[in-house]
This record gives structure tokens, C-alpha cells and sequence, in this order.
């Protein structure tokens, strides 16, 4: 079997073409959590943390360069004049994304998990009792209450 056709055939099995879904919808879903924790969540906690700004906490470990004619306070300016910054700031909202997306992506697991499990039927009535059975216990009952 040739390489091509080898490839073909992994390439058009279920379990591949679902990944390929899944990877083209978790991106897009990807925004739209980042989105949430940026426009939604992180400016809450701005205003419960007393107006402190995430995205702008950063310590500054490179020289600032003197033709250098940005905010020395803002990590974005610092970081587009090439200045190496840490960012923890930016780290702390990837932390919230990652948890708000496992947590998401967690939920969804479980509910499709649920729909896949077998519904529980209706526990299924005995069977009538056979005749003869029904026969024998008549009999063992009135031997039982007519003793010889």
C-alpha cells in the first residue's frame, strides 16, 4: 500500500475528521472566551480589585532605549520598542482564560457523555407465572393448612 493511500485512509476515518471539527470550533470558541475574559470578567475584577489593570502588570527587566518616545508605564508601548518586560499580567488573564475554557469544554464533555449513555427503560414487568407452577403452590398450600 502506497504512502498516499496509506494517508487517505487516516485522513478520511471518523475519529480524524471529528478532531478537525473539534480544533476549527475550539479556535473559535477560543476568541469568543477570550473576549469574555477580556471585555466581561477582567474589568470586574478591575473594579473589585480597587481599578487594578491586568494586562498592564508587567516589571520591566530591559533598559528603557533613549530614542524610546512611549509611556515607560504601559507594557504594550514597552514591548513594541523591543524592551524585555515580564508579563505576568498577561499570564494571570491566559490563567483565567485557560480555567474558563477547561471548565467550558468540561461541561460540554459531560453533557455529551449524558446523551450518549443508553436512556434507563422502564423496569419490565415478571413474566406471568407458569400454570403448573401456579398448580404446585395451590397444592403445597393446602397440604400446608390440612395437615393428616
Amino acid at each position: 500500500m502506497s504512502i498516499v493511500q496509506e494517508f487517505k485512509e487516516f485522513a478520511v476515518k471518523g475519529n480524524v475528521m471529528d478532531l478537525a471539527v473539534g480544533v476549527i470550533i475550539g479556535g473559535a470558541f477560543s476568541s469568543i472566551v477570550n473576549s469574555i475574559v477580556k471585555d466581561l470578567i477582567m474589568p470586574v475584577i478591575g473594579v473589585i480589585t480597587g481599578g487594578l489593570d491586568f494586562s498592564n502588570m508587567f516589571v520591566r527587566l530591559g533598559h528603557i532605549p533613549a530614542s524610546y518616545k512611549g509611556n515607560p508605564e504601559s507594557y504594550k508601548d514597552l514591548q513594541t520598542a523591543g524592551v524585555a518586560v515580564f508579563g505576568y499580567g498577561s499570564f494571570i488573564t491566559a490563567v483565567i482564560n485557560f480555567v474558563i475554557l477547561a471548565f467550558i469544554i468540561f461541561l460540554m464533555v459531560k453533557f455529551i457523555n449524558k446523551l450518549r449513555q443508553p436512556q434507563a427503560a422502564a423496569p419490565a414487568e415478571p413474566p406471568p407465572t407458569p400454570e403448573d407452577v401456579l398448580l404446585l403452590r395451590e397444592i403445597r398450600d393446602s397440604l400446608q393448612h390440612n395437615p393428616r
